[in-house]
């Protein structure tokens, strides 16, 4: 197969204005990832946008492994269970009790998939 790459686990992206940092998700279009590095505006860096992360997430909402569909909140940086407004990112990877403010996500590239309606 002489057309094959790479695995596409990781993509390259461009800093924005506001630069980007390790380990801090960023939204670009419809796909969230998290940054390799941390880069400045312009900048090159490498992207993950498959695998299971512990992200930051809203309080007061538990979610149930490989059942419960997770959401990008842009606005306040974390993960949801709130289709309104969100893009979907993917999918819980663990069980998580409402009060934690953190859960394990698995990333699945949503390509194309606009965010639900507010």
């Amino acid at each position: 197969m002489n057309n094959f790459r790479h695995p596409g686990k990781t993509l390259n992206f461009v800093a924005p204005a506001a630069g980007v940092v390790s380990g801090q998700p960023q939204l670009r279009g419809t796909i969230l990832h998290i940054p390799g590095k941390s880069a400045k505006e312009g900048e090159a860096y490498p992207g993950t946008i498959e695998g299971v992360f512990n992200l930051p997430c809203a309080a007061n909402t538990a979610w149930e492994a490989s059942a419960t569909p997770l959401y990008w909140d842009a606005a306040n940086k974390r993960v949801t269970t709130s289709a309104n407004g969100n893009a979907l990112i993917g999918v819980a990877a663990a069980d998580k009790p409402a009060a934690a403010n953190s859960g394990d996500v698995k990333l699945l590239p949503q390509v194309g998939v606009k965010p639900a309606a507010a």
